[in-house]
This record gives C-alpha cells, structure tokens and sequence, in this order.
C-alpha cells in the first residue's frame, strides 16, 4: 500500500515541489509573461499521452516491469529539467519526465483493481489518495525551504535522486497481474480497445466526471502561485502553507469516502461531491471578480472546492474500472488521459488569460465545476 501510494504521488510531486519557485524561475529564465503556466501544461500533455501507452503495455507484460521502464525516463526527464537554459527546454524535458512519470500512476491504479473491486475499490483507492496526498501537502512548502538554501535546480536534482529511491523500491512489489490473466492482444492492436470501451455511454460520464474536475484542479495548481505570491503578496513559504490547506481538505474528505462509501455507495457520494465543486467554483468567480473577501474569501473558496476530491475522483476512478474489469490498464490509461488532458486544458488557459487577476483561474474552475457535476447526474 505505501509503494503504491508512493507510485501514485509521482503526478504531484513533480510538479507541487516546484511552484513556490515559478516566479523565480520565470525571471532567472527569462520567461514572456504568462510562459510559466506552460511548464505545467507541457507535464500534463506527456502525462495525458503516455498513459495512453502504458496502460496496455500493462495489460500485455505485468505491472514491474512497464513502471520500471517509465521510473528511467522520470529521472533521464528530472535531470534534463535541472539543466534546462531556457523554458522551451524546460517545457520539452517535462514532457519527457511526465511520460515516465504516468507510468506509475496509470498502472498503480490498475494494480488496485487487480486486487479489489466494487466499493472495496473505491475504498482502498481513497485509502491510497489519502496515503498519496502527503506528497503535494509537503511538496510546496518543501520547495520552498529548498529555495532558502539552493537554486530552483535543486530542486529537480531532488526529483533525480526521488526516482532512484522509488525505482529501488519496486524490488519489494510484489507483481499483481500473473500471465495467465494478462491480455495477449499485441499492443499495437490493443488500442483499438479504446474504441470499443468509449462506446459506453455510463464510462464516458464517469471518465467526464473526473476530466471535467481535474480541469479545476490544474487550474487551481498554475493559478494559485499567480494569485497568492504576485497577486496578494505572499511569500513562497506562506504559499506552500496556503496550498497544503486544500491537500489537508483532500485526505479528509478521501476518509469520509472511505468510510461512507459502504453505507451510500460510490455514485451517490460522487454526486454529492461533484454538485458541491460546482457551487464552490461558482462562489469563487463571484468573490474573485467583486473581490469579495479578498485573499481569505479566495482561499476559502479554493479549500471548499479542492476538498470534494475525495468524494469524486476515487468514486469516478472506481466506478470506470468497474466497467471491463479485464481491460483495467487500458481503462485507467483513458482515465488518467482524459483527467489530464482536461488538465492541460485548464492550465493552459490560466496561462492564455491571465491578466494578473485571480478572476481567469476561477472563471476556469467555474466552468470545470458545472460540468463535473453535469456527468456525474448523468453517470
């Protein structure tokens, strides 16, 4: 369970370690206003795309050995991204570190399902994304303190040096797919599958679900050093406190789902979930526009919306990987891609319509908010 948790937490500590130190990279780099925001949508595009590839690599040939391969292009990536002389290769090797990173995080939750299913699923998953949450709750703050003593490079030398340990760290993993249950479709071939599973209507509603909140989600990570740091004057220490109040919020409500989801069912406690993101991001665009409650009505309203991940993502992970038990490496590759890709969507666009307000990351959240909880009343 740590190991996976562990595998998991590579989508946000690669990129949670670092945004106290985005403004300061901006400047050493030479960064166009704005151009920061897509060091964060170049990982999320290698990121959405590899799970793609992993997913039925996993199918095809065990759980190990595909995270293993993608753990060597995470710290060839890291290594890149702390010798980068400006941000077109900051943003090229953080593709390549996010390609190797996916794997991780898209066969993890596959080996969940090789495990559990039904509510036991998204029981377990909750457990994990609790056990997980620690990475982004520390990550910033760490960050922070790297840069009090060190350059923001230092900080992917860390991730460097994080790899090695995790890619150690497998040799007591056990494998959870054995060969006579993996798919033995040739790979090439398997991508069809994604053809075939997007035909049904309840999978594309949960995928929808979860794609739509973690478009607020990434806009909410590019948004908030804009916001809180150049915005409100924050210092970068005081950010990663800020932002770990919202991963404090995620491992709460991730132990009511854990706990409730036997007694209410997974559906129910993701619609709860997904219509309370949606009035938050709607509160939010009214409060950042009026400037209502200025940085503690902002953070409020941040916390409130960050915080009902626990009642949706683990519900719409489990609730899609329910759907064809045998494909649950492709499955968790369409829904790792989809969330990210959504992702990409909302971070870049912080970045295309920033203005130096906090008013285009809550108009994004809004948005991603409705329709989150329009898929999951469909779901």
């Amino acid at each position: 369970m740590l190991i996976l948790s562990g595998l998991m937490a590579f989508a946000s500590i690669s990129t949670d370690l670092y945004l106290p130190a985005m403004p300061t990279m901006g400047i050493a780099l030479g960064a166009a206003h704005g151009s920061m925001e897509w060091t964060i949508s170049g990982y999320l595009i290698g990121f959405s795309l590899g799970q793609l590839l992993w997913g039925p690599l996993g199918d095809r040939y065990g759980r190990r050995l595909p995270i293993a391969a993608g753990l060597v292009l995470f710290i060839i990536g890291s290594a890149g991204c702390a010798l980068s002389p400006d941000v077109k290769t900051l943003i090229a090797w953080r593709i390549l570190q996010a390609a190797g990173a996916c794997a991780s995080v898209v066969l993890a939750r596959a080996m969940v399902r090789d495990l559990y299913s039904g509510s036991q699923a998204a029981k377990t998953m909750s457990s994990l994304m609790t056990v997980m949450a620690i990475a982004p709750l520390i990550g910033p703050s760490v960050g922070g303190m790297i840069l009090q003593t060190g350059s923001w490079r230092t900080i992917f030398w860390i991730l460097v040096i994080v790899g090695f340990a995790t890619l150690l760290s497998l040799w007591l993993l056990p494998e959870t797919l054995p060969p006579e249950r993996r798919n033995p479709v040739a790979v090439d071939k398997a991508f069809s599958t994604y053809t075939q599973l997007l035909r049904d209507r309840r999978l594309l509603a949960y995928i929808g679900c979860g794609g739509f909140f973690y478009g607020g989600m990434y806009a909410y990570v590019s948004g908030t050093p804009s916001a809180y740091i150049s915005y409100y004057h924050v210092s970068p220490q005081a950010y990663g406190l800020l932002f770990a109040l919202g991963i404090i919020g995620i491992m709460a409500t991730n132990q009511f789902n854990s706990r409730l989801v036997v007694h209410f069912g997974s559906d129910r406690l993701m619609r709860w979930g997904s219509i309370s993101a949606a009035i938050s991001g709607i509160l939010l665009l009214i409060a950042a526009h009026w400037k209502i409650g200025g940085l503690a009505g902002l953070v409020l309203l941040l916390f409130l919306y960050v915080a009902t991940t626990g009642f949706i993502v683990a519900n719409a992970i489990a609730g899609a990987l329910n759907v064809s038990p045998m494909h649950a490496g492709a499955l968790s590759a369409l829904i790792g891609a989809t969330q990210y890709g959504t992702g990409i969507a909302g971070s870049a666009l912080v970045g295309a319509l920033a203005n130096g307000t906090p008013v285009p990351m809550a108009c994004i959240i809004a948005l991603c908010g409705l329709g989150c909880a329009a898929s999951a009343l469909l779901a």
